[in-house]
């Protein structure tokens, strides 16, 4: 391409282009072009209107040929030119997202990007931002439990009112039990965590037993006090309640929120109420767990103890370790903390994994057959089904 024109713009394009030119809320690319034209006034060489506009000399010869078939205007919009590829037609959009919310052909259970882009005859490409535009995940399943009991609405109201406010001269503790929990030992050390590598953690394992945790949350302070017993029956919970009532001072009220497991309801845990009678059970809704606070305990028990722990039979090094890790744990609750009136009524948002000192020493004494080991998380006994002294 050569210069084939001659730019003689006129007073007013000057004036129009000095505008531009010095104007900061133009486009880079309408500057350059006001540039070009404006010092093709001049009539400098090519070359040198390139170099002072920063652009190529093909450039300068383009605008310099737009300018004199359109005028400034020209130099302000860009030609419109054909798509590389066609759009896909609205009725194929519409398709692929009613294809999308229905069944697939054969014994699949849902569309794959793939699939929708054999079946329509586009590309995975064009599937993939249809969906994205429509907020499509057929990938994704969401589940749900709906509750079948006739007194959920009066259940819920109840519990979530002891949360909320907590009734005055009262103990609010939610009480559950995680059962089976597996003590594994990994069959080969794994290697730590470094820059750009993450740690690692064999496939196999043994199992090295059983144990099941019983745990009750003070909902207001976040205290925790926990159990392990080898069995999950109700002699177990019995034995469990019984710690707590020995750890709540005397003269609260001790309203508990459990779930509806037939433990829960034995007809030797009803004489248990009958005998004493400061202990008042809340019962959460059928299929309604999710209401139990202490659930969030285990979550960050199985989270950072139990899920990457590795639990082996050194018991005693494990057992010093565990009573200095229950001492540091300890000092995040201050003591004015269980007397501050000023808390009441407020719900933590987090509650902290902490487990009482005096029952871990109970424990020590009631279940000798025991394994315990710690990581960065509240001390696990682990029952291993075996006498320590064999």
């Amino acid at each position: 391409m050569a210069q084939t024109v001659c730019v003689l713009p006129s007073a007013v394009d000057i004036e129009r282009l000095k505008r531009i030119i010095g104007d900061r809320n133009y486009r880079l690319k309408h500057v350059q072009r006001a540039k070009i034209v404006f010092l093709s006034v001049d009539r400098l060489p090519v070359s040198e209107v390139a170099r002072r506009a920063g652009v190529s000399r093909p450039a300068v010869w383009r605008w310099q040929r737009r300018f004199a078939e359109e005028g400034v205007d020209g130099l302000l919009r860009d030609k419109t030119r054909k798509p590389g590829t066609a759009p896909i037609a609205r009725a194929v959009v519409a398709r692929i997202v009613a294809l999308t919310c229905t069944e697939p052909p054969g014994a699949v259970t849902h569309w794959t990007g793939r699939a929708m882009a054999k079946a329509v005859g586009v590309s995975l490409t064009s599937v993939q931002r249809i969906w994205s535009a429509h907020r499509l995940q057929p990938h994704r399943l969401r589940t749900f439990k709906r509750s079948n009991d006739p007194a959920f609405a009066a259940k819920v109201e109840d519990i979530v009112g002891l949360y909320m406010d907590p009734p005055a001269h009262a103990v609010v503790v939610s009480i559950d039990e995680k059962s089976q929990i597996q003590a594994l030992d990994r069959t080969q050390p794994g290697l730590p965590l470094k820059p750009g590598k993450c740690g690692t953690m064999t496939h196999d394992y043994k199992r090295n037993g059983t144990t099941t945790l019983f745990a009750a949350l003070d909902v207001l302070h976040g205290t925790v006090v926990g159990r392990c017993m080898p069995n999950h029956r109700h002699q177990e919970f019995v034995k469990f309640l019984n710690a707590v009532e020995r750890a709540v001072p005397v003269g609260k009220v001790i309203h508990a929120v459990v779930d509806n497991y037939a433990t829960h309801k034995h007809p030797k845990v009803l004489e248990w109420l009958a005998d004493n009678p400061r202990w008042v059970f809340h019962f959460t809704p059928t299929s309604g767990s999710w209401l139990n606070a202490v659930e969030n305990f285990f979550s960050v028990l199985t989270r950072r103890a139990i899920r990457r722990g590795v639990f082996n039979r050194s018991a005693h090094a494990a057992h010093h370790r565990a009573r200095a890790l229950l001492h540091e744990r300890a000092e995040l609750i201050s003591p004015a903390a269980s007397t501050d009136q000023s808390a009441r009524g407020r719900v933590r948002p987090a509650f902290l994994p902490l487990l009482n000192g005096s029952a871990l020493s109970n424990r020590d004494q009631q279940c000798p057959k025991t394994t315990l080991t710690t990581t960065d998380s509240p001390a696990l006994l682990v029952h291993s089904g075996r006498d320590q002294s064999a």
